[in-house]
């Protein structure tokens, strides 16, 4: 038991450094090029994430938003990705907003 929590815990920390480290490279890139309309905001505000065995749409909207309102962050993710539904598999590519 002690070993799968301690591998959760694990693939947590990996996740949220490499949002981090993804969303600092989108960060310096957007603000080394021109702003050309939308498209480069959309860019900007969001990174793109790989949905890693086990995970839901809300432990991933449980990352991102941090002390905030996870509920929020789950919709805004179905939104951009035109999901029908918050149901998602392994290998999923989902964007994901950078709070």
């Amino acid at each position: 038991m002690k070993a799968r929590q301690a591998k959760r815990l694990a693939r947590t920390v990996s996740t949220i450094s490499l949002l981090v480290v993804i969303g600092a490279g989108f960060s310096s890139i957007s603000s080394a090029s021109e702003k050309s309309g939308d498209q480069s905001e959309v860019k900007s505000k969001y990174v793109q994430v790989v949905v890693t065995p086990g995970e839901s749409l809300w432990s991933i909207a449980a990352l991102v938003a941090g002390q905030g309102d996870i509920a929020s962050v789950v919709a805004e993710i179905v939104e951009v990705n035109a999901l029908k539904s918050a149901d998602v598999s392994a290998g999923s590519k989902l964007l994901v907003p950078v709070l």
